[in-house]
């Protein structure tokens, strides 16, 4: 039931994109759901026709917004575009028409199935999750004779509620027309989370409530904190406003290389996924990448990618950061990203399974041709090079991947620090290689043993949690006693606060979506290298995450809370 218009109130999500907005709330509109009275199939044949006929309607449709869209969006609507011709969802769907079931009823059954394979898979698979829905969605709607479902069109600046936004749906948000993104799910690292954080627009998410506020009421979020207030007074206008004016004073100095306000250097990296990514941030202020995601080449292909292919992409990537270095993890996929051409079938729990560097030591034909292009761009270029392998969990792993990279000629061998074993033992594991950096987020999950996909765990993936603190600070020893950098590469690095604590535990590079650099560089210059320690501390001390968040507030500079 919706909220009184004029009722005021205050609620708390996760921010998941800061920044401040006010302004009309417009709530998405559910999707059609499949009706339980609808009538049986009588006449399979015919409606697999029809609902095929539908799919390559919905399939067409996201093409033709792909064809017009942006850079960012256009990858996601084509996956979404790709998922509706699917000839497993097309093969699961006649299995449900020849049992009976009717036209919408056919399609929900046979995407749930599908979704429930993704979902026990984890990682990459279970976030196409809410792609494949969408797709249901649209379809369901077709067959229903409605519009598909989607976010209206904007006619004035306004904030979005819904339960959850499809990826096709956030991508194609404009910053003129939308302020502001809460939903009442998703979770840190859901596609709305990172999107909004890419488009700049402030955003909430896991906010229980919000879509019992009535459509056109005034709203007021704050995406650092996760602080909703429906109907603010103008005073509490007046406050958030001057908020963003001190946030964007605060940034307007941050240029130059990331250091503490005593000048300990810590540099901030980009992470990227595909060469266009690697054009825009390397105009950006950034010292270069610390994370280029390489599976963007593997994914959704049938055959291996050819050296001379892999090759041209990195040899793109690598000029565009000139002198900069470039951290390149190789080949992160396997049972929770699966490879049409280096499958190894399936498993009890893929999260646990043959992933990252494991499928690399079995599929060495495919590990062998992603290093050998590595090296050719790297002598085509002379480029700071920097190459890593992930999901390494011990020594003998290090000591093998490092052989094969030092083989090539390539300057220098990383591991990715993923796994607490990794953490735990990192002096031993560094002894064989250059460089560690963190992945937090996979660092977390295995830490408390949530996935990190599924929301209604979001408590235990919040990044403040000190035992994963605890994890950090043991890998940043290991590196300290060996002389060797660990840097974080997770969306942890992002976090002007938490940055501190990862700086004061040890942490030498941290590499973010660019557009969080400038926040993360005025909060270091703020604080000196103690303080950060002394934060660290604190952090480490408390009992839970939102005390140890507090903890490290309390003690900060003024101005950080303006940075959130």
């Amino acid at each position: 039931m919706a909220a009184d218009a004029g009722q005021h109130s205050t609620f708390h999500g996760i921010g998941v994109s800061a920044g401040i907005a006010v302004g009309p709330l417009v709530v998405v509109t559910p999707a059609p759901t499949a009706p339980a009275d609808e009538a049986p199939t009588t006449d399979a044949a015919a409606a697999s026709v029809t609902v095929h006929g539908v799919l390559d309607e919905v399939a067409k449709g996201l093409e033709a917004r792909a064809a017009v869209a942006g850079d960012h969006a256009k990858p996601i609507l084509e996956a979404g575009a790709m998922m509706a011709r699917d000839p497993g969802l097309a093969m699961g769907i006649d299995n449900h028409l020849q049992a009976g079931k009717g036209l919408t009823n056919a399609v929900t059954a046979a995407v749930e199935e599908i979704c429930t394979m993704f979902e026990s898979l984890g990682g990459y698979m279970a976030e196409r999750v809410t792609d494949l829905r969408d797709v249901r969605d649209r379809a369901v709607a077709r067959l229903l004779g409605q519009p598909e479902p989607g976010v209206p069109t904007l006619t004035v600046p306004s904030i979005l509620a819904a339960h959850d936004l499809a990826p096709a749906e956030t991508a194609t948000l404009s910053t003129d027309t939308c302020l502001g993104i809460i939903t009442a799910a998703g979770g840190p690292t859901s596609h709305t989370a990172i999107l909004a954080s890419q488009l700049g627009i402030p955003a909430v998410v896991q906010a229980t409530g919000i879509l019992g506020v009535a459509a056109g009421t005034t709203v007021a979020i704050d995406g650092g904190v996760g602080e909703i207030t429906v109907n603010p007074t103008a005073d509490e206008v007046t406050m958030l406003e001057e908020r963003k004016k001190r946030r964007a004073a605060a940034l307007a100095g941050g240029t130059g290389k990331g250091a503490t306000k005593d000048g300990y250097p810590v540099a901030l990296l980009a992470n990227i996924g595909t060469a266009d990514d690697a054009q825009k941030a390397a105009k950006q202020a950034v010292e270069g990448v610390g994370l280029f995601r390489t599976e963007f080449l593997f994914l959704d292909r049938d055959t291996m990618p050819t050296v001379e292919e892999q090759t041209a992409t990195y040899t793109a990537v690598f000029e565009a950061f000139g002198d900069r270095r470039v951290v390149v993890r190789t080949l992160d996929a396997g049972a929770d990203k699966p490879l049409k051409f280096a499958d190894l079938g399936p498993e009890e729990n893929p999260a646990l399974g043959r992933r990252g560097i494991r499928l690399g030591m079995i599929r060495t034909d495919v590990m062998d041709a992603q290093l050998e292009a590595l090296a050719a761009a790297y002598k085509a270029t002379g480029a700071d090079v920097r190459v890593m392998a992930p999901m390494i969990a011990t020594q003998a792993e290090a000591m093998w991947f490092a052989e094969k990279v030092r083989a090539l000629g390539l300057p220098k061998v990383g591991i990715m620090i993923e796994v607490p074993a990794a953490a735990i033992r990192s002096k031993g594991i560094l002894y064989h290689v250059d460089f560690a950096s963190l992945g937090t987020n996979d660092l977390q999950q295995y830490t408390m043993a949530a996935d990190r996909m599924q929301g209604e765990l979001a408590d235990l993936l919040n990044p403040w949690e000190p035992a994963l603190l605890d994890v950090v600070a043991l890998a940043c020893e290991g590196g300290a006693a060996m002389g060797k950098p660990v840097g974080v590469c997770g969306e942890a690095g992002g976090d002007p606060a938490l940055a501190l604590v990862l700086t004061g535990l040890g942490v030498s590079s941290l590499s973010m979506a660019p557009g969080k650099v400038p926040a993360v560089r005025t909060s270091l210059g703020l604080h000196t290298r103690e303080q950060c320690q002394q934060m660290a501390a604190a952090a480490r001390a408390a009992t839970n995450a939102a005390d140890a968040k507090a903890a490290v507030l309390d003690m900060a500079d003024p101005v950080l809370r303006d940075l959130l």
